[in-house]
């Protein structure tokens, strides 16, 4: 059974890079603060909760299971920059905070099939649901177990990658990791996304 991905229309695409222009969608967030690995499971387990039955139907008023999604996203708001960020995992610390301070928003993508109005309520009162607009977003793709190091790596190719297409950045890197923990490294997905204005 093939895990859905939010839909998008490729618009360029060079080696490990891509330009995507992404589809509206709902993302289900919460706020986590310490380092990469910490944030990512503490994120995890309580979003995984809601998707797994810790939510109420609007309509049923009953808990209701929600197919898994990929990619789950984390995104630094630790030390934002001066755009906005569509909000998909990011850090909030201020400047010279360690990683260990930092605070990341997780998200999971929630399936096509839910509305505002009919997705389940969480019953964390952290789990925020959000509805991203179309947006553009510049993607650089690779594999293995991904680290704070490999993060920042791939994020600044990325930005390299943007700045010599002539595009502007309109938010924070969002790191977005594809496959289950038992995956082999060589064959894992994971992808640094960065939404861009392109004038």
């Amino acid at each position: 059974m093939a895990i859905e991905e939010p839909r998008y229309e490729l618009v360029l695409a060079q080696e490990d890079f891509q330009l995507r222009r992404y589809s509206p969608m709902l993302i289900a967030q919460v706020t986590v603060s310490g380092d990469l690995s910490t944030a990512s499971n503490r994120g995890f387990r309580q979003v995984a909760d809601f998707i797994f039955g810790a939510n109420e139907d609007p309509i049923k008023k009953e808990a209701q299971k929600i197919a898994m999604t990929a990619p789950v996203v984390i995104e630094d708001v630790s030390s934002k920059i001066a755009m906005t960020a569509p909000v998909i995992v990011q850090t909030e610390s201020g400047p010279g905070q360690s990683s260990k301070e930092a605070l990341w928003k997780l998200a999971f993508v929630m399936p096509r099939q839910f509305t505002l109005e009919n997705l389940p309520r969480p019953k964390n009162p952290n789990i925020e649901i959000q509805k991203l607009a179309e947006r553009e977003v510049a993607v650089v793709t690779f594999s293995g177990w991904v680290s704070e190091a490999d993060y920042q790596k791939q994020t600044e190719r990325l930005r390299t990658w943007i700045q010599q297409q002539g595009w502007r950045t309109a938010g924070e890197p969002q790191l977005s990791r594809y496959n289950p923990p038992w995956t082999l490294p060589f064959w894992r997905r994971n992808e640094v996304w960065l939404p861009i204005t392109r004038q």
